[in-house]
């Protein structure tokens, strides 16, 4: 078995080190989307829906996984988030959710882009279940990362 630097000379899973990392500006956007019905996209659209304002409330379910990403993904680092943007844009049959994290840090912060965008897409899944059960959650990405020792990384449309 490759050894790699999340293991140490025991076979145990270790974080990264990042201790003698530069602190920069990090900064990652990504992206996915939900297929649903008619009746629930109406539910979503005219705010009538029976649990809620779905976007407000999906908006904020990604906001609390951003912040939340080190605790649900073992390895991750606590970071120290400067700024949150979730977005939606409604489309004829979808919602895409586009999130985007900033930090200043020594890591990276594209899982927490990640992470936003899979809750925001499942809260909506959530909301909206009682009317639509064939909801498709998909193509969720990584649209750009920028900062860190790697540079950027930008997804090519």
């Amino acid at each position: 078995m490759k050894k790699s630097n999340h293991i140490d000379n025991d076979g145990n899973a270790q974080m990264v080190d990042v201790s003698e990392k530069n602190s920069t500006k990090r900064r990652a956007i990504a992206s996915g989307e939900i297929s649903l019905s008619e009746d629930a996209l109406i539910s979503i659209k005219k705010n009538i829906n029976k649990k809620g304002d779905v976007l407000t409330i999906a908006q904020i379910a990604g906001i609390q996984a951003a912040k939340s990403t080190s605790t649900l993904i073992p390895l991750a680092h606590q970071l120290e988030i400067k700024a949150i943007n979730i977005h939606f844009e409604i489309q004829s049959e979808k919602i895409k959710c586009i999130s985007e994290i900033i930090s200043d840090g020594k890591t990276g912060v594209e899982i927490e882009a990640l992470c936003a965008t899979q809750v925001s897409l499942l809260t909506i899944y959530d909301m909206c279940k009682y009317l639509d059960k064939s909801m498709i959650i998909s193509d969720v990405k990584l649209n750009l990362k920028e900062g860190g020792k790697s540079g950027q990384f930008k997804r090519e449309t």
